[in-house]
């Protein structure tokens, strides 16, 4: 009897070492771009045992397990998997929110949020944050795309905005605040239901008791605060209880950020003790308005489709159905001059910038708006690309405190790792069309 039991452990540690086995991945032939900065590294490997990074190198220096899947790079830039630090997952593109917000919050969990996700994840954002959904639906989206349930980006969740008043119709997921300690038990009620951040607005129409009281909520349970900056006030009271990062290149059609806003931020990134000012100025949106407007390629792209059922996809396009009309975008051909202005005015004040795009509002896709966010950041604007790509990588994962798991390729962190075929430091645009990507180990695309 002994005797069976030891031949069965014994079978069972075989399969058990074949199954990891099987697991190994190499990555051969590419140039990596780690996520640090340096220069890149020609004829890369990547050798991956399980969900994690076992070991980064070179062919001259790196041995390749001989059980291991050998995946060509050869060609190919490899890079950490994409965040996008704006999206909306609970919106895709339709550009009537009032009709949307009535029709669609039944679909918000299982169908929605999802594809919107899944979508991220196949252009190589394998991160993301989520910036204002109902609670139990970002809450559950999030935890079923952890556990392996459904394929999507790690999403970073901040559930409800949190504002003065809420706008008609949208109570849930728009809080209203009345009052600091009102304040305090909405940010204790996000905090016990386990959000990843805050998403604050509308910060210049509290009183500053309740801002205080919100934002020191928020950190006494460890959760960073977002807020928009879209108006002056907004920046200043923003800057002044302490916000960690702004969200927008906002004021408008207004040239240049006021010059008591500039040196306000001056004297903030001056403060190396409290680290960085980030700001994530979703800029794309606006700025490829007019050429999508009057050229719809990307309206016609079903990359958008993923996810999605054929009455919702025939329910955006209609929504759509004339760029030129919508109300939304009526103002932006006058704010696009003044958007290179704004974000070199925060270069040149020290403020780290994050790819954010605002991902899901009207005509902005959840399949195409990261890359192109970048493109405009790097061909419009003149960012160094490789600035433009740690502002995508390296910088979020620092600034979510997960930089100790993902961001860069580093041995021991998960295998967050994706592939294009060609330079993408010359070319940032080659990002339209990811050939590889890996997450946490498995190969999605």
């Amino acid at each position: 009897m002994l005797k069976h039991i030891c031949t069965l452990l014994i079978c069972l540690s075989a399969i058990t070492v074949s199954s990891q086995e099987n697991t190994l991945k190499a990555l051969v032939g590419g140039t990596l771009i780690d996520g640090f900065g340096a220069d890149p590294i020609k004829n890369s490997v990547i050798i991956i045992a399980g969900e994690k990074i076992k070991t980064v190198g070179t062919i001259n220096d790196t041995p390749i397990p001989a059980n291991a899947e050998v995946i060509s790079t050869e060609g190919m830039t490899v890079l950490p998997g994409l965040w996008d630090m704006h999206v909306h997952t609970m919106i895709n593109g339709h550009a009537d929110y009032t009709y949307w917000d009535k029709t669609y919050p039944p679909l918000f969990k299982d169908v929605i949020m999802p594809a919107s996700a899944h979508q991220l994840l196949m252009a190589g954002v394998t991160s993301a944050r989520d910036l204002g959904a109902p609670l139990e639906e970002s809450i559950a989206v999030r935890d079923a795309i952890n556990k392996g349930e459904i394929p999507g980006a790690t999403l970073y969740v901040s559930g409800p905005f949190i504002q003065h008043k809420p706008y008609p119709g949208t109570e849930d997921f728009r809080w209203g605040v009345t009052g600091a300690e009102d304040g305090r038990k909405k940010i204790r009620k996000l905090a016990k239901a386990g959000v990843d951040v805050i998403k604050l607005i509308d910060q210049d129409q509290m009183t500053m008791e309740e801002l205080t009281a919100v934002v020191e909520e928020a950190h006494k349970n460890n959760l960073k605060v977002v807020a928009h900056g879209h108006r002056p006030e907004e920046i200043r009271r923003g800057l002044k209880v302490g916000v960690d990062c702004f969200e927008h290149t906002g004021l408008s059609s207004a040239p240049k950020y006021p010059e008591d806003v500039m040196e306000m931020i001056a004297e903030r990134t001056a403060q190396m003790n409290k680290g960085p000012l980030f700001w994530c100025p979703t800029v794309e949106g606006l700025y490829n308005y007019e050429y999508v407007r009057d050229n719809h390629e990307k309206l016609d792209n079903d990359s958008w489709h993923l996810g999605l059922p054929d009455s919702i996809i025939t329910d955006i396009k209609n929504s759509i159905k004339h760029p030129d009309r919508l109300p939304y975008f009526q103002l932006t051909p006058s704010r696009k001059p003044t958007l290179k202005t704004k974000i070199q005015q925060l270069l040149d004040a020290g403020v780290v910038l994050l790819i954010g795009t605002d991902s899901g509002i009207p005509m902005k896709f959840h399949s195409q708006s990261t890359w192109n966010e970048l493109d405009v950041w790097v061909n419009e604007f003149g960012i160094d690309p490789m600035y433009a790509i740690r502002s995508a990588t390296y910088w979020p994962a620092l600034w979510m405190g997960v930089a100790d798991e993902v961001g860069t390729i580093t041995p021991g962190k998960y295998a967050d790792i994706i592939a294009v075929d060609g330079d993408v430091l010359r070319y940032i645009s080659l990002l339209q069309d990811v050939d590889m990507v890996i997450k946490h180990g498995k190969r999605y695309k």
